[in-house]
């Protein structure tokens, strides 16, 4: 279903389960259960220990997608003419690996999410000593430009590199900050996150963590 956005309804029986709607309750029992995230924390914790996660900086973003049957974290996009949509926000490393993400309304400003996404990176293990969380710089555009935020992330010893408004392109942001674009179309390949069709965000936002943890995994293997 990530991969094609097929309709419960026609998932092939021959799998060996008893219906679509069988499909939908584990998924929704397994996000509760915070399956998909573990298994998203369990992927960062083993490629810390193959020395693969770029710590020295971090990147976010966000991107709209259409909802095509609203509900909650739902809003009229002001770069959709207004249409129904939501946002996936994304915090990356410094080579585009998804370290945390979250769901809002389309009608959410970006900034709205910045301390949840850098407070939603999880302590990542996979070698001794202590675990990691924080990235040394964060990188954004002018989307994220606040003192005050700025001031938040320099409290969590980040520092910040975020573009100011109304001052001239040029600031050599964009060099870094591409991997970002990059992993929203890893993730806006998964057609079951290219359009939300669910109601609920949780469901949306279990196809979300899930979504994740084939890129992580690719990174693993090597095949990114």
């Amino acid at each position: 279903m990530l991969h094609t956005g097929i309709a419960w309804r026609h998932l092939p029986l021959e799998l060996g389960f008893g219906s679509g709607v069988t499909c939908w309750r584990r998924l929704d029992e397994w996000q509760q259960a915070g399956v998909w995230e573990h298994l998203h924390h369990v992927l960062l914790d083993r490629l810390r220990a193959a020395g693969q996660i770029e710590w020295t900086r971090a990147v976010v973003d966000s991107s709209h997608v259409a909802s095509q049957k609203g509900g909650a974290r739902t809003g009229p996009s002001p770069v959709d003419r207004g249409r129904l949509g939501s946002k996936h926000h994304l915090i990356v490393d410094g080579g585009g690996l998804p370290l945390a993400v979250c769901l809002s309304g389309g009608n959410r400003n970006d900034i709205s999410q910045l301390i949840p996404l850098v407070d939603g990176v999880p302590h990542v293990r996979g070698r001794l000593g202590r675990p990691r969380r924080r990235p040394e710089r964060l990188l954004a555009d002018r989307g994220y430009d606040s003192d005050p935020h700025r001031q938040q992330l320099r409290k969590r010893g980040i520092r910040p590199e975020i573009a100011r408004r109304k001052t001239q392109h040029g600031s050599t942001l964009g060099r870094y900050r591409w991997v970002v674009e990059r992993t929203f179309a890893w993730l806006h390949r998964m057609k079951r996150l290219l359009v939300r069709y669910e109601r609920r965000a949780e469901t949306h936002e279990a196809f979300l963590s899930l979504g994740c943890s084939p890129i992580c995994w690719r990174k693993l293997r090597g095949t990114n």
